[in-house]
């Protein structure tokens, strides 16, 4: 699970999924893939286990 931070909405769709196609028809698809990498990256930077998972032996 990664944490949403201010501003994450218009890299989600209402799922969680992230947005692969621009907000905007005449936004260049290479800057906003580009964009949706960095994100994407930032919430692997921020992710941290919720719950301690124990295994059981």
């Amino acid at each position: 699970m990664s944490i949403l931070r201010p501003g994450d909405g218009k890299y989600h769709y209402s799922d969680g999924s992230h947005k692969w196609i621009p907000p905007d028809p005449d936004y260049d698809q290479e800057v906003w893939n580009e964009q949706v990498r960095q994100h994407k990256h930032g919430h692997l930077m921020n992710e941290r286990p919720k719950v301690r998972i124990q295994r059981l032996v």
